[in-house]
């Protein structure tokens, strides 16, 4: 009896077909769930990626609460149109230390995941009081109440003490000088030898133009300048059309 003779018998017979159809998922099904129980982490760690300092915690909170991710993603697909206009594609390392990630599922804006250091800070404090002073075309709202509302950020060390419980690294120096380091980011007279220890690559000096008050235009701007600057690209060379 050939091969062909035996795979009729499985085909006719509906109980030996959905044995062996069984059999064959259960394999299938083994191999890929049996190694997540002894994984620690699924995600490949990148040299570069480090937790969120507290002011850029801060302006994620924000980003988040005003619901910048409706309109941003932050995720480049593996696409020659995406890569050329937005830089290199995203990699799963760059949100292991998000809860929730901001990968986003549409875009009436650009994408944000390399929008670090494109632009200057005052840019950005423009951008958000006024966006269509620096794209006349942009049809997203103004937020300049972010300029004049006082950061309130009770206890970053409780903030980062919450994140540790979900698997992010802060260490107990950055638990201990979060306050600290929440201050003297945003602030260009500080000592910043601790915090760029802590947080390598941090944008540090002011943010909003007003040195002399740490507000929510501060941490938002900080965030977003940390966006996407933190793993070593500089082998690709990205188009300067971002818009």
């Amino acid at each position: 009896m050939s091969f062909l003779d035996k795979h009729k018998i499985l085909e006719r017979n509906a109980t030996l077909l959905l044995a062996g159809s069984l059999v064959v998922v259960s394999i299938g099904g083994i191999v890929e769930i049996a190694p997540l129980f002894y994984l620690e982490n699924t995600i490949e760690k990148v040299e570069g990626m480090r937790p969120y300092s507290p002011l850029e915690l801060a302006g994620r909170n924000i980003y988040v609460r005003e619901g910048c991710y409706v309109c941003h993603s932050q995720m480049i697909r593996p696409f020659r149109d995406e890569v050329e206009r937005y830089g290199h594609y995203s990699l799963a390392a760059e949100s292991m230390y998000d809860h929730p990630f901001q990968w986003g599922s549409k875009r009436t804006g650009p994408d944000l995941a390399r929008v670090g250091g494109r632009y200057s800070n005052e840019w950005h404090v423009q951008h958000l009081i006024e966006p269509r002073s620096v794209v006349p075309e942009s049809i997203m709202p103004g937020y300049s109440f972010l300029a004049r509302a006082t950061l309130d950020m009770d206890d970053p060390a409780a903030h980062l003490d919450a994140n540790v419980r979900v698997g992010v690294p802060y260490t107990n120096a950055m638990i201990e000088n979060a306050r600290a380091d929440l201050l003297a980011q945003a602030d260009p007279d500080a000592d910043w030898s601790g915090l760029e220890e802590r947080y390598p690559k941090a944008v540090l000096g002011d943010f909003d133009g007003d040195p002399e008050r740490l507000t929510e235009m501060d941490a938002l701007v900080a965030y977003l300048q940390m966006l996407g600057t933190l793993v070593d690209f500089s082998t690709f060379e990205p188009q300067e059309n971002y818009r």
